[in-house]
């Protein structure tokens, strides 16, 4: 698959088989997270990997849009280090590259995947911080679920005219 027709093509995926991903295919993803774009190479990320069932099971009860987490094979939580960054206000935008870059490399291989926001609603950033005891520099910005899928995406032509200027509004 082309990148473009990765792009294309991409759609969030809820539902998942119980066949394992295997670790190398984790850090193939991870290799395409901390490949994204970020402000002055700042990079002010940090990530978790899940894959602890019952640590899958009581995120899904944390997060109100989590319930999808309990048939994912394994998830990865993406957390902004303010420790690292050094452009401020930039690492929400960094972590949301990185957060794309996975999701796409997870379609290029084979794999579903949905993006469940974290920050910034300050509630599920607190169920996060607590859950996976992370330091007070570490902010949970968004859990990525990840499996072999169990439904069927279509394309979908989000292109819109309307939405598009050229040179002014």
């Amino acid at each position: 698959m082309d990148a473009i027709d990765g792009i294309l093509t991409r759609r969030s995926i809820r539902k998942y088989t119980n066949k394992s991903i295997p670790d190398e295919v984790i850090k193939e993803l991870l290799e395409a997270g901390v490949s994204a774009p970020s402000a002055g190479n700042q990079q002010p990320w940090q990530f978790i990997i899940i894959d602890n069932r019952e640590v899958l099971d009581e995120a899904s009860q944390v997060l109100p849009n989590g319930k999808l987490l309990k048939d994912a094979n394994k998830a990865i939580l993406v957390c902004g280090d303010l420790n690292l960054e050094t452009h401020k206000g930039y690492w929400p935008i960094d972590c949301s590259a990185a957060t794309q870059n996975i999701l796409l490399a997870a379609h290029a291989k084979g794999l579903g995947a949905c993006w469940l926001g974290i920050y910034p609603r300050e509630e599920r950033v607190e169920n996060l911080k607590k859950l996976f005891k992370t330091p007070e520099h570490i902010i949970p910005f968004s859990v990525i679920s990840l499996g072999f899928p169990d439904e069927e995406s279509k394309k979908v032509d989000r292109y819109d005219d309307s939405k598009i200027h050229k040179n002014t509004w």
